[in-house]
């Protein structure tokens, strides 16, 4: 990382406080010990920090609207600075500016953070670093840790005719920012901070984010490889644009279950499609048929990819109601249509416009049914009212200005034309000079400038995420693999988790430490060939704790003398 560093070294030598070159580019001398330097964390050199970045800091139109020391409570004692930067208008929507927050705490370690956004972003992260349930954040552990908005804000940047908070979609610099562009300008302002605060620069830069943050961390690995030495991508919407696309599919398939009954489609009953009761119907189906796929029936389809539609479907097809039926059943309709959301999205010549999602436990889970057709009595579908709304105004060319209710979002993902309207994600139209999956899309296989920096990468990812699938990341991770030769588990590695809906939830084992497991292969260069995981205390499988194995290795079980026992390795092959 020696050459990007080198750049910040110079971009902070400039900073200048009361009228006195203050930083240099040195960095700290052998020996040093971490956060040693006089006054590093005083409330005073806090206080400075404003004056000494205005005007000299490696963003345009910086603006510092608070630089206040924090006492210990809570939290360890740090300076929290936030503000904004890089105003400009918006073809509509307003002014657009790139919001941070950035905490420098008094102990520190050595290490950056930069903290992940989520969904449409517009919302300032909290800047502690999270890192997964139950799991201390970066901040209690040591790190100086930053947030942003991506560049737009949800409260100000709003619309109602155009999707609301989503009109930063119709404006080319916004959606750029959104993207990417807004992430290495962000990244450069916090280095120059530290060296401000601390007069040296990060030892050791982690990245760590899940869904619209995973996807920003493989924009890192990929646009600027040698920004960081270490990232946690998990559920990564690097195919953001393309898994819009299956949000649509998802939809018009539920919708024929209306049409079935006779129906008016609405967005506001879309959960009475499919029961939670019936969902769990077809759970049972799915462990009855795959739990044992891995050596042992307990809860959990480790063999991820291997439970087929042509494994689940004559089992569904066998609970079709009849006319008489008093027991649990399923309508013929639930079954086609979950099958097609299953299967994948595809063009009219059959061609994949999306990665097919796994048949697994948590699709009996809230957590999936809350993206597929919501929940009773709120909220209606995400897919409808994020993925509509989201593809829209975001990821097609041009974008299309729609009201935000979820009825109007509901009748144009209805109209949507897998053909003609799927290529939209890779249109360039004027005003935009690029395309919505250049913007967003962060799928490149190529990841060796990364690897040739040293840069490590963790892909945790749930199979039981109902918005981005597994699947896709597998495919992705083999793309990679084929590139470098058979080497990608050198620097990369997915752990698929079964059971894990979208970053959390469902009944799989969703308590991991995945930023200690990269801490310990950035640091130490002891690569993860597993990662120690359990269940929710309060869920099916509380208690049982499993290891994530990297991709294509799976968890393997078997019972002896009374105790479960898993290994990592290779899945058996017919």
């Amino acid at each position: 990382m020696k050459s990007y560093r080198s750049r910040l070294a110079s971009v902070s030598s400039t900073l200048v406080l009361g009228g006195t070159v203050l930083l240099t580019a040195c960095a700290p001398q052998p020996g040093a010990q971490v956060g040693s330097l006089a006054d590093a964390g005083s409330p005073e050199r806090c206080a400075s920090l404003a004056s000494s970045l205005a005007g000299s800091a490696p963003v345009s139109d910086l603006v510092v609207t608070a630089a206040q020391w924090q006492a210990a409570e809570a939290l360890p004692a740090h300076c929290l600075v936030e503000g904004y930067y890089g105003a400009h208008e918006g073809r509509v929507g307003g002014e657009y500016r790139t919001g941070f927050r950035m905490r420098l705490p008094d102990d520190w370690n050595g290490r950056f953070f930069f903290q992940g956004g989520g969904g449409s972003n517009g919302v300032v992260g909290d800047a502690t670093g999270p890192n997964g349930a139950g799991n201390p954040a970066a901040l209690i552990r040591g790190y100086a840790v930053i947030a942003q908005d991506s560049g737009h804000d949800n409260t100000r940047n709003t619309v109602p005719d155009h999707q609301g908070e989503l009109v930063f979609g119709f404006d080319p610099q916004a959606r750029r920012d959104y993207g990417h562009a807004s992430l290495i300008r962000t990244y450069d302002l916090g280095h120059a901070m530290l060296q401000a605060f601390y007069d040296r620069s990060a030892e050791t830069n982690i990245f760590w984010g899940c869904s619209k943050g995973g996807q920003e961390g493989m924009a890192f690995a990929q646009r600027y490889p040698e920004a960081f030495d270490g990232i946690v991508a998990m559920a990564p919407g690097m195919s953001l644009p393309r898994a819009a696309i299956a949000e649509a599919w998802d939809v018009q398939a539920f919708a024929g279950i209306f049409e079935s009954r006779g129906e008016p489609v609405s967005a506001f009953n879309f959960a009475s499609l499919i029961s939670q009761e019936e969902l769990g119907l077809v759970g049972r189906e799915v462990l009855a048929e795959c739990d044992g796929d891995d050596g042992l029936e307990d809860g959990l389809i480790g063999a991820v990819g291997a439970c087929t539609t042509a494994r689940i479907e004559p089992r569904l097809r066998a609970l079709t109601c009849e006319a008489d039926a008093t027991g649990p059943c399923l309508e013929t309709a639930q079954i086609d249509a979950l099958v097609s959301v299953i299967d994948g999205a595809r063009n009219g010549a059959g061609e994949p416009l999306y990665a097919p999602f796994a048949w697994d436990s948590g699709l009996a889970s809230p957590g999936w049914s809350v993206w597929k057709i919501g929940l009773e009595p709120a909220p209606p579908s995400l897919n409808i009212l994020l993925g509509g709304a989201s593809l829209a105004a975001v990821f097609t060319t041009p974008p299309t200005a729609l009201p935000g209710n979820p009825q109007a979002l509901l009748e144009w993902q209805m109209g949507f034309d897998f053909d003609v309207d799927a290529q939209r994600i890779y249109a360039v139209e004027p005003p935009f000079q690029t395309s919505a999956w250049q913007d967003v899309g962060m799928r490149s296989t190529d990841l060796s400038a990364f690897a040739d920096q040293g840069g490590r990468l963790i892909v945790p990812h749930g199979v039981s995420d109902p918005v981005f699938s597994v699947l896709d990341t597998i495919d992705w991770w083999n793309g990679v693999n084929e590139t470098a030769g058979g080497d990608a588990a050198e620097f990369a590695r997915v752990f698929a988790v079964p059971g894990m809906n979208h970053c959390a939830g469902g009944p799989g084992p969703d308590r991991f430490d995945s930023l200690t497991a990269l801490e310990a292969w950035v640091l130490e260069g002891d690569a993860p060939d597993r990662i120690s995981a359990s269940a929710a205390p309060d869920g099916p499988l509380a208690g049982l704790s499993v290891p994530l194995c990297p991709y294509p290795q799976i968890a393997v079980g078997n019972r002896q003398d009374g105790q479960t026992r898993y290994q990592c390795r290779l899945p058996e092959q017919d």
